[in-house]
């Protein structure tokens, strides 16, 4: 756990490579002082003292801050953090209140900063399981994770954001997605039975699209196309130029020409795109 204080401050953080499951984390950031705006994937907190978020380190994110402010981090593997909240999708930044249970979260979080140094390996993990049952209490008001056909309404949902917080891992496959849904490979694929592409080509496509939106950032100039299609799950920099001119009829490099020369680009005909995921699931945005 680490104590940051600071005077009025922006940043942005960008992950300079694409993360396997194994080495992405989540931080909890508590409040301590002052307010702070944290925003994620189209996300805000703004957070106040005794107030706590999730941010996801594998995801670019952003912080500002109009006064001085003290916040804590503590950073958990993504991995123990699903297991222990047993969420669908991961509440990243979303604030949860210091008042009631959000109370005791922050009185936990400034004990284990300050008694840190006093507690065994044992004790450590411990206290560390105690404060994630209770953030578990605190971001699961009112959810639950069901099973069989009582959820099927919510598994469309489920598997598009799952996919859409994912997308940066090169692992990300069919059978990650239905070991994190509990359910088989084959009904992965029934839900997309319906569509006129497979759960690979909704992942690819995907991650063209932010490939995209990444090369027309001009905060993201310094990144070379190479960077960026890693980022996102890409591997290989040839498959990612022939699957961009693929996708949108022009090579990365002259989009990205384009677009630093304000000139007009194509529309994305799949911006904005929902996914039928069955005739009983409601419609989803992919973005």
């Amino acid at each position: 756990m680490t104590l940051f204080s600071s005077s009025p401050v922006s940043f942005n953080k960008y992950p300079l490579a694409s993360l396997s499951s194994e080495s992405r984390a989540c931080l909890v950031i508590t409040q301590l002082a002052g307010s702070r705006r944290y925003c994620q994937d189209g996300q805000v907190a703004v957070l106040r003292k005794g107030d706590t978020t999730l941010i996801d380190t594998g995801r670019p994110w952003f912080s500002d801050c109009p006064g001085d402010c003290a916040r804590l981090y503590l950073r958990v593997p993504r991995l123990l953090m699903e297991s222990r909240l047993r969420l669908g999708e991961l509440p990243f930044a979303k604030r949860i209140p210091g008042s009631g249970l959000g109370a005791i979260l922050f009185q936990l979080s400034t004990s284990l900063y300050k008694e840190a140094e006093q507690l065994n390996p044992q004790e450590g993990a411990a206290a560390i399981e105690s404060y994630l049952r209770i953030l578990a209490a605190c971001v699961g008001k009112g959810k639950s994770v069901t099973t069989g056909m009582g959820r099927a309404p919510e598994l469309g949902a489920r598997i598009a954001r799952y996919i859409d917080t994912h997308l940066t891992e090169t692992t990300l496959n069919p059978a990650e997605i239905a070991a994190a849904m509990d359910i088989s490979v084959r009904h992965v694929h029934r839900v997309f039975s319906h569509q006129d592409l497979t759960v690979a080509d909704w992942i690819r496509s995907e991650r063209l699209r932010r490939c995209r939106d990444d090369l027309r950032d001009p905060r993201l100039e310094s990144k070379s196309i190479t960077e960026i299609a890693f980022f996102w799950g890409f591997n290989d920099s040839a498959h990612f130029s022939r699957a961009f001119k693929e996708e949108y009829r022009i090579c990365p490099r002259t989009f990205r020409s384009r677009a630093q020369a304000g000139l007009a680009l194509q529309p994305d005909d799949k911006e904005g795109r929902r996914l039928e995921i069955t005739p009983s699931v409601r419609h989803l945005r992919a973005s």
